[in-house]
């Protein structure tokens, strides 16, 4: 039942991934991200990586989404239309198709690879590797060897936002600023 369960979220996680691609509004887009993302907290709950699924729904479906439509908002891209639409007009180009037929490529690949390879159980986690199935561990990694990394993640989120502010003040009081001369 299991096996079924994750299927159905991955092609679920799949079609949404596409939506993302292929909505027309961004407002489409971020419904399809949030239905990816809600698909790959089941699969990991399926897998039995209950933080990484309560993560995945905190930060990414709560905060990162959040952010994303304040931005939509704040540039006013937010008109969504009636109904859900889809444009394949990115897909019609040379690019896009070799891309695609790349992709195909190289899963097949990796899914022939997977069927040829005899694989053994996994080896064992030397012994002063910290466990990374616990809280602890992985906040021991994160705040302890990724610190930098994860200091320049969020300065880099940050400086992402006040420019993005930035730019959306200086095209607010440019058409202010345009509309007032005509009159």
């Amino acid at each position: 039942m299991s096996a079924i369960l994750f299927y159905v979220l991955a092609v679920v996680a799949l079609l949404g991934a596409a939506g993302v691609i292929l909505a027309k509004s961004p407002m489409g887009s971020v419904i399809s991200l949030l239905g990816t993302f809600f698909a790959l907290a089941v699969i990991y709950l399926l897998a039995g990586f209950q933080f990484l699924a309560a993560a995945q729904i905190l930060v990414y479906a709560g905060a990162i989404l959040v952010l994303f439509l304040f931005v939509i908002m704040l540039l006013n891209l937010g008109a969504m239309g009636s109904r859900f639409e889809l444009s394949f007009a990115p897909l019609q180009s040379g690019r896009a198709r070799l891309a695609a037929a790349i992709a195909m490529a190289l899963a097949l690949i990796g899914l022939v690879a997977a069927q040829r390879a005899s694989l053994k159980a996994l080896a064992e986690p030397a012994a002063d590797a910290p466990a990374l199935d616990s809280l602890r561990g992985i906040a021991l990694e994160l705040f302890g060897r990724y610190s930098l990394p994860f200091q320049a993640v969020s300065v880099l989120l940050l400086a992402t936002m006040v420019a993005v502010i930035v730019l959306a003040k200086r095209q607010r009081a440019g058409e202010h600023g345009s509309g007032e001369g005509a009159q």
